[in-house]
């Protein structure tokens, strides 16, 4: 290899070795067309829709292991899709996609359930980084930690299984929720700013805004405070941080 040649960048595979599944959903031919070229010299099997429903339909078909989702559609709109996708149970990590360029736009589908948000237009490199991050979060990743669990307290996370439960009770995460949650109970009873979970969980500064940080924190305070006393705390002016119950 040549000095200035860089690395190839390793290939995502599922575990048992066959090509990750890709859903790309746009309106725009060509612009569907050009993700899904992006994403096969990954070596991913990429399946496109047009519409809403061509999308629902992949979505219980193909059974993708990520989904780049237009929210702008001819029939349903993507806040739609993915809003009867998670009713199907499924829990796979969808990108949005969209023209809209506004905070509010984007913290509107993150609300609705999605994990990372681009706008038109946008670098085709920066979108397969993307979802190249959210595949890592995925379950699609196991774990070569010799003992995959990490316990605080009475809450318990497997990264090799990504099974989380409290006591007896097992909680259902969506792929950034897990992420979120793993790196709190990585660094139990220390205070993490939202700069450094907006760098550590979605890799990247959120326009600035720390906003989502916020809405996915209750996200898991609803899911994991509500079956006992609080373990996620608010430390005003600096952070958030996790600690077993005293």
């Amino acid at each position: 290899m040549a000095d200035d040649e860089l690395p190839e960048t390793p290939r995502l595979t599922r575990p048992d070795g066959s090509p990750v599944r890709a859903l790309v959903v746009d309106d725009e031919p060509s612009l569907a067309d050009l993700v899904s070229m992006a994403l096969k010299y990954e070596g991913w099997d990429v399946r496109t829709a047009l519409t809403g429903q061509q999308a629902l339909q992949h979505g219980r078909e193909f059974k993708p292991d990520v989904v780049v989702l237009d929210i702008m559609l001819p029939d349903l709109d993507g806040l739609e899709v993915l809003r009867r996708l998670r009713a199907d149970g499924s829990d796979v990590p969808v990108l949005f996609l969209t023209a809209k360029d506004s905070v509010d736009d984007r913290v509107v589908g993150l609300t609705a359930g999605g994990d990372d948000y681009v706008t038109k237009p946008f670098s085709l490199e920066e979108l397969v980084a993307r979802l190249r991050g959210l595949i890592r979060r995925s379950t699609l990743v196991v774990s070569e930690r010799a003992n995959p669990e990490i316990t605080v307290g009475d809450l318990v996370l497997n990264e090799e299984s990504y099974e989380v439960r409290r006591g007896d009770t097992e909680i259902e995460l969506t792929a950034t929720e897990f992420e979120l949650l793993r790196y709190l109970m990585r660094n139990p009873k220390r205070v993490l700013s939202k700069a450094q979970i907006l760098d550590r969980v979605w890799s990247y500064d959120f326009g600035g805004r720390s906003s989502i940080v916020e809405i996915y924190i209750s996200y898991l305070r609803k899911k994991i405070d509500s079956l006992g006393p609080a373990m996620i705390h608010t430390v005003r002016g600096v952070g958030y941080m996790i600690k077993p119950v005293a």
